[in-house]
């Protein structure tokens, strides 16, 4: 059963390899995540994450962790506030904010992910059922 203010997180740093063996997966091979030379001529100065990779994070935790196995997405929001580099540690976080309909196991959640510099860098809500 779940309550307004359940939380829960996931926290990992992104390595090169998971850079590219995301961009191999989905094929997005945008010289932004992949590309050193073209990626330091950019407004960033570095190779950044792709913000769909740190987005995914939100999934781990809803389907492994909180509110776990048996959690369908409904509807996900994100708003990406500042870039992710190659190294840095990412925590996705899971807040439930509202209880949408009990009987149905159907939920709002707030999900905010930050960097080790405590900085929000994607943010936005997701829309579950939960089967438990």
């Amino acid at each position: 059963m779940l309550k307004v203010g359940d939380t829960s997180f996931f926290s990992k740093t992104i390595s090169e390899s998971d850079v590219y063996l995301f961009a191999g997966i989905t094929g997005d091979f945008n010289p932004l995540h992949i590309n050193a030379i073209e990626a330091e001529n950019s407004i960033f100065g570095s190779r950044i994450v792709h913000g769909m990779l740190t987005g995914s994070f939100i999934s781990t935790v809803l389907g492994t962790k909180f509110p776990g196995p048996g959690t369908i997405y409904l509807e996900q929001d994100l708003k990406f506030k500042k870039p992710v580099f190659i190294g840095d540690t990412v925590t996705a976080n899971v807040i439930v904010s509202e209880v949408i309909n009990f009987e149905k196991g159907i939920y709002k959640l707030d999900t905010v992910i930050t960097n080790s510099k405590d900085e929000i860098v994607t943010e936005g809500y997701a829309i579950v059922k939960y089967c438990d």
